[in-house]
């Protein structure tokens, strides 16, 4: 039986402090099934002590308090890899997927933190080399239902970022990273011209909020804490939810979950939601 499955991905800079900030209320309210966080900063057991009677899988960095990610469900988490690229890639604590049984359908979902990068250095190489393993893992998941969710730290195109003018030689909207995006999303199978003239074979997946709101400034779902760049609107769409096009024809809804005020935020990046109708139907 078809059902409406809410899925929710947020960077929540710290899991304590998002839930000291408020963050399961908002969690109850929204009505969420399964969702994916990034930046958790903390192991295991701090996890199950913010998100009691959920069930999760995590993937934690090498590093305390940093990075980490996980996807927390209603219902248990059997099936899950952490694996992107060979040993020598650094993705630990960044990609966590886990297969959700909903109703019969099985549903790939996918927690990814790509590094943020800084130009000509090389936090920038390991941020292509984990973009390089994204494009490689993607045509394998994409056949089915699958969903890549979570802080991809990357602005694809000037819609995404207020200020883009001022930030074409930094890391998060460089020529080369949006070039990923332009492939991630072009015509499966077709060669893309990227933006930054590099060519390559698109890979048909979908940005669903892209494709939901359509050709308007962003909504943003990151703003810095400088000045009064969340009052004034002045963000970027660095968090993602990318559909595998057989889920793409599934999405019922999707919105981007901006606090009132800047003083009621438990995160500095907003959730992200979207809804989906997944479930094969009963016979007669």
């Amino acid at each position: 039986m078809t059902r409406t499955l809410r899925i929710a991905t947020v960077n929540v800079n710290g899991i304590r402090a998002a839930a000291r900030k408020g963050m399961m209320p908002w969690l109850e309210a929204a009505a969420v099934d399964v969702l994916t966080l990034q930046e958790v900063r903390a192991e295991a057991s701090d996890l199950a002590a913010a998100l009691p009677g959920w069930h999760f899988v995590n993937d934690e960095a090498l590093a305390k308090g940093r990075a980490g990610v996980a996807i927390a469900a209603r219902e248990p988490l059997e099936i899950w890899r952490t694996d992107l690229g060979d040993e020598t890639l650094d993705s630990k604590g960044r990609w966590v997927e886990a297969d959700i049984d909903v109703d019969g359908e099985t549903v790939t979902v996918v927690s990814a933190y790509v590094f943020t990068g800084e130009a000509d250095t090389e936090r920038q190489v390991a941020k292509y080399a984990f973009l390089d393993a994204m494009e490689a893992r993607m045509p394998q998941l994409g056949d089915g239902l699958a969903l890549i969710t979570g802080d991809l730290n990357v602005g694809h195109r000037e819609l995404d970022i207020r200020n883009w003018k001022g930030n074409v030689k930094k890391a998060g909207f460089l020529p080369r990273e949006r070039a990923y995006f332009d492939r991630f999303l072009g015509p499966a199978g077709q060669t893309v011209t990227g933006v930054d003239g590099s060519e390559g074979t698109g890979l048909g997946w979908v940005d669903i909020g892209r494709t939901f709101h359509g050709e308007v400034d962003g909504p943003y779902t990151w703003w810095s804490n400088r000045g009064k760049a969340f009052d004034n609107d002045t963000g970027w769409r660095i968090d993602y939810q990318l559909a595998s096009p057989a889920l793409a024809e599934r999405v019922t809804g999707y919105t981007v979950v901006r606090a009132p005020s800047w003083d009621t935020r438990w995160s500095d990046h907003a959730p992200v939601v979207a809804d989906y109708a997944v479930g094969l139907p009963v016979a007669d």
